[in-house]
């Protein structure tokens, strides 16, 4: 690493990447693409990726109890929101595929070297946050509705969740304030760590330039949103083993739509 720097590129000067306008059928070619590069070699995102369901595993486990069963949905929803950087060792693979290179499981853990560390630090320092920031709020509205008392028990934890009127308040603003996080994660990070990865602009511009991709191309974002939001719903399903499929696919994918939605920088990455 040349130098340490965080908000601005290397040159500790603001760079400025031109945004295109696509369409729902860039969107739909890059997944198109997510599954080639899935297909390739999915004995390495099986290794990467197993650690998605067990994550989601292990949250069930420790919110099992009546004290943190408010924080199930939040705690399993909210993964959602570091999505974007849990994902950042398939872009990298992603892109070494895309420059011919080696793209086995190993050059993953490449983005280690790579000198907008520091950067992509931050932007997920930020994400973390925002997750951090969505838990407190669902436990705040859940106390809100039904007081600082945890549940008895599961089964009177359903009841008062599917047969109150209360319940169906948490659940409807709920999902409406969970729906406001994941469209501030969408507009700050849809190309943030994809971007990163390719060039060393900084965070600023990073996140700057997912919040342009979005307002440049509304419904493609909006539609992008939907299909990762469909994807993780039925990738949850099994007991959360479908993400192993469904996660690595949409992380490649994103690497296709950055590369869709954004000019070709003036001097590339160099290769390595």
């Amino acid at each position: 690493m040349a130098s340490f720097h965080v908000i601005a590129g290397a040159s500790e000067t603001l760079e400025h990447t031109r945004v295109r306008k696509i369409g729902v059928s860039d969107l739909f070619d890059a997944l198109r693409h997510g599954v080639d590069d899935f297909m390739v070699k999915p004995s390495h995102i099986v290794f990467l990726c197993m650690i998605y369901p067990l994550v989601g595993v292990v949250l069930a486990t420790w919110t099992s109890g009546a004290n943190a069963l408010p924080l199930l949905f939040p705690l399993v929803s909210g993964f959602a929101l570091i999505g974007p950087f849990a994902a950042i060792g398939l872009y990298e693979i992603s892109r070494r595929r895309e420059a011919g290179l080696d793209a086995s499981w190993r050059h993953a853990f490449e983005v280690r070297n790579s000198p907008a560390v520091p950067a992509i630090a931050a932007v997920g320092i930020m994400l973390f946050a925002i997750f951090i920031m969505w838990l407190l709020t669902a436990k705040l509205f859940y106390e809100y509705l039904f007081g600082s008392e945890p549940p008895a028990s599961l089964s009177s934890f359903i009841t008062e969740i599917f047969a109150t009127g209360s319940g169906w308040t948490l659940i409807i603003l709920g999902h409406a304030i969970g729906f406001v996080f994941a469209v501030v994660v969408l507009c700050t990070t849809v190309v943030a760590f994809p971007l990163l990865l390719d060039r060393d602009v900084g965070a600023y511009e990073a996140v700057h330039t997912s919040v342009r991709v979005v307002l440049a191309n509304p419904i493609a974002m909006a539609v992008w949103g939907l299909i990762v939001a469909i994807g993780l719903i039925i990738g949850s399903l099994p007991v959360f083993a479908g993400l192993a499929v469904v996660l690595p696919i949409l992380g490649h994918a994103t690497w296709h739509v950055y590369r869709k939605v954004l000019e070709p920088p003036a001097a590339p990455r160099p290769a390595n």
